[in-house]
């Protein structure tokens, strides 16, 4: 059976477990306002643009256009240790799963919809491997698979090694990644990055308080 066809399986099957595994929690109403207002810890990175992560260096992701469930589903991880970072591991241990949902809910601000024509030339990898959960245009096809479209490329890039290496303990993106060499990540992030409409940085929540002022 070909490789595409096998990769295609593989991700039906999965998407079906993690329908069902995932925690009813990601179906409680969301308060994007309650999110705003808890948000501010979250703008020391997120909030600027091009901001980049100490050491490692890379850059810190864009979250706006981004699925609102998938950031819930990150800042799990984060707090499980599914996701190794310190600093985002002892900001999502104090926080609620309402409070992940509605902190994420609001910094999504509207998800990027699927149905742009892609940019560039896929890499072969991509229609491999990427393109069934996360769309020939980047956009993740169900709102808990993340949305890749105008990433930074050298986030994408420290994702997938961390993924590959064993720093995100994710068996289904595990086997996916396992055979990329550094160059095939490279290709696909680049690929990746320049797909648009395009994921952005944040608005700081002190933007939404001055735009609701009079006058305005």
């Amino acid at each position: 059976m070909p490789s595409r066809v096998l990769a295609t399986a593989f991700v039906a099957a999965a998407s079906a477990a993690i329908a069902l595994a995932l925690p009813a929690v990601l179906r409680a109403e969301v308060d994007p306002e309650h999110g705003r207002q808890l948000a501010y810890t979250c703008y020391g990175c997120h909030g600027i643009p091009n901001y980049k992560n100490v050491y490692p260096t890379y850059s810190v992701p864009k979250l706006a256009g981004q699925h609102a469930e998938y950031l819930t589903l990150a800042l799990q991880g984060y707090r499980s240790g599914e996701r190794s970072h310190a600093t985002m591991h002892s900001h999502a241990a104090s926080m609620s799963e309402q409070d992940m949902q509605d902190i994420a809910a609001f910094l999504a601000g509207q998800p990027l919809k699927p149905g742009a024509l892609p940019m560039g030339n896929a890499p072969a990898k991509a229609a491999e491997l990427c393109v069934a959960c996360h769309g020939p245009d980047g956009v993740g096809i169900t709102p808990q698979y993340p949305t890749l479209a105008g990433q930074h490329a050298d986030y994408l890039e420290r994702a997938l090694r961390d993924y590959r290496d064993g720093g995100r303990k994710n068996p289904i993106m595990a086997a996916f990644v396992a055979g990329l060499t550094d160059a095939d990540i490279r290709e696909l992030a680049a690929y990746y990055a320049e797909q648009r409409p395009a994921l952005t940085t944040a608005k700081h929540a002190m933007w939404f308080v001055e735009a609701e002022k009079p006058g305005k």
